[in-house]
């Protein structure tokens, strides 16, 4: 399979305005240090004939899994991108956490973050001359070892949901940056279990769109394993 088709094969919504695509965990959204295949080149499979195409109007770790958008052209990209600047977007994640589930079972972290680096590694960390950051969240499934829960950030800062997790004692599995487990029960974690589950997000041409995709087979084998499963009907999200 070339790019053009791997790029094809991750769409999940193509109109005049906006691309959507379900990324999977392990694609870079840009090229960088050590990246030999991004999401930004795929792109080039939907250029106009002049060569433009189109532009990512927001980011995904490489790890996490989801729902992305690109828009299509220069006014859609302009649209989009004051609507995330202006926290005009809702935005759906599932994570797998260790430690069962937090305390209170539903709630908000709201811990400032500001950049730093450990071990030569960018990080997020909790700062009270950082940026303001608020995440909500809610408990789906919980045994002693892990929980399934649904976040929602209010705010859009580099690793955000991984730092606040982190922050209050539940880090993400198989978050090794942030103190995540990479075995949980006796179940191994391959890769870190957070997916972009839903955006809703206000549409160029009009009104509101909600777009969704389905986690990952290896989210998916975790909730099974680690006996989540009582939430499975979110495969279909």
């Amino acid at each position: 399979m070339n790019d053009a088709d791997d790029a094809r094969s991750l769409l999940i919504h193509d109109d005049a305005h906006l691309l959507v695509f379900n990324k999977p965990a392990g694609l870079a959204v840009q090229g960088g240090s050590g990246v030999t295949r991004n999401l930004e080149d795929l792109l080039a499979a939907f250029a106009k004939s002049n060569g433009k195409r189109p532009r990512l109007v927001h980011r995904l770790d490489r790890e996490t899994s989801g729902v992305i958008v690109a828009a299509r052209t220069k006014p859609a990209a302009a649209f989009l991108s004051e609507a995330f600047a202006g926290r005009d977007v809702r935005k759906t994640y599932l994570a797998i956490i260790c430690g069962g589930a937090p305390e209170p079972a539903e709630g908000e972290i709201n811990f400032a973050l500001k950049k730093s680096s450990r071990r030569g590694l960018d990080i997020m960390e909790i700062a009270r001359d950082g940026q303001t950051a608020l995440t909500r969240y809610r408990t789906l499934a919980a045994t002693p070892a892990a929980a399934l829960v649904e976040l929602n950030p209010e705010t859009g800062r580099m690793h955000q949901l991984r730092a606040h997790l982190a922050a209050i004692g539940r880090p993400i599995a198989a978050d090794g940056k942030y103190g995540g487990l990479f075995s949980l029960a006796g179940v191994e974690i391959p890769s870190l279990l957070l997916h972009a589950a839903a955006l809703d997000i206000p549409h160029p041409a009009g009104g509101r769109r909600t777009f969704q995709a389905p986690p990952p087979p290896v989210f998916l084998q975790a909730l099974k394993s680690l006996g989540l499963e009582q939430a499975r009907a979110l495969s279909t999200c």
